[in-house]
């Protein structure tokens, strides 16, 4: 199989700046050898050009630098298509996590031509299901998983087309542990199915992977992966955009990629929010480097 690597150094969706730089530091931090020595032929496409914030103005504090995020979705979502189109792997890097409606998008435009569905693992603290009526803050990286079921900005829910990318019950959030009061409401109402740190806890990461892969991974034709590494406690992956205590242990997070990567459904994987300014000596970057080979197949033996 071959990998495509498409890197989206955008930080606009965030409310702090750094995750731009995320697709340099997993480059550094070998992404592209690591595949290699697993087999992989590996192509980097390098990255999409993006107006940065000192080159644009807020037109709309609610949702916040919407129309060049609507461009660089777009584009991403052509990227996918045509990745996917030659029977290829896209991997995207990140970037914020707005990045996702163009990866989801894409793909979603694509299995749809297919007559084929599509499912989400959201490997994410956060549940991004703000739109910019609810949002606090108005940053687009708290609202892709909203467009992609069909909430939020219309330039943003038309990427690909005028549809709903997907349905909400083929979609597991995994490691949540943080939901703003604005989104809770929609999650439950839609039937989004919610695995939060306290379910992790209680019944072990095994039995709750082994749970999202039936219930969403075994029932679509495509699955992405949307991998934001502030599912990582900030212990093993401090360099993230919005860390929150209480995440993934280093051994959970590995498990969770080694369970998806044996369950030969991933068709897409994206990585999001490394922000190598709050990391120490990249070590974030590496961490997400390792998590990826593990999706790809890496074992212990």
């Amino acid at each position: 199989m071959a990998i495509h690597i498409i890197g989206v150094p955008m930080d606009l969706g965030a409310g702090r700046r750094g995750v731009d730089m995320g697709p340099s530091a997993i480059r550094i931090a070998g992404i592209n050898d690591r595949l290699r020595d697993l087999g992989y032929t590996v192509s980097d496409e390098g990255d999409l050009a993006i107006r940065t914030q000192e080159e644009q103005r807020i037109k709309d504090q609610r949702a916040r630098y919407l129309p060049e995020i609507t461009r660089v979705v777009n584009v991403l979502a052509r990227r996918v298509i045509k990745t996917m189109s030659k029977n290829d792997f896209p991997l995207i890097l990140g970037g914020d996590h707005s990045i996702a409606i163009g990866t989801i998008s894409g793909l979603a435009a694509f299995a749809q031509k297919q007559k084929k569905t599509v499912g989400v693992l959201w490997i994410d603290a956060h549940a991004d299901y703000n739109t910019p009526e609810s949002s606090p803050s108005g940053n687009i990286h708290g609202m892709p998983l909203a467009v992609l079921t069909g909430l939020g900005p219309k330039p943003l829910r038309n990427i690909g087309g005028a549809f709903r990318k997907i349905d909400p019950h083929n979609v597991a959030i995994i490691g949540l542990r943080n939901v703003d009061r604005g989104e809770r409401e929609n999650l439950i109402r839609l039937g989004v199915k919610l695995f939060t740190m306290e379910e992790i806890d209680r019944y072990g990461v095994h039995r709750v992977m082994k749970k999202a892969i039936q219930q969403v991974a075994s029932r679509v034709d495509y699955l992405h992966v949307s991998l934001d590494l502030d599912s990582v406690d900030p212990v093993y992956a401090p360099g993230v955009g919005t860390p929150v205590k209480g995440g993934l242990d280093y051994r959970e997070a590995h498990l969770i990629m080694e369970m998806i990567g044996e369950s030969k459904k991933m068709t897409s994987l994206e990585l999001v929010e490394v922000n190598p300014i709050l990391d120490t000596r990249n070590q974030s970057a590496e961490f997400a480097v390792e998590l990826v080979q593990s999706a790809f197949g890496k074992k212990i033996l």
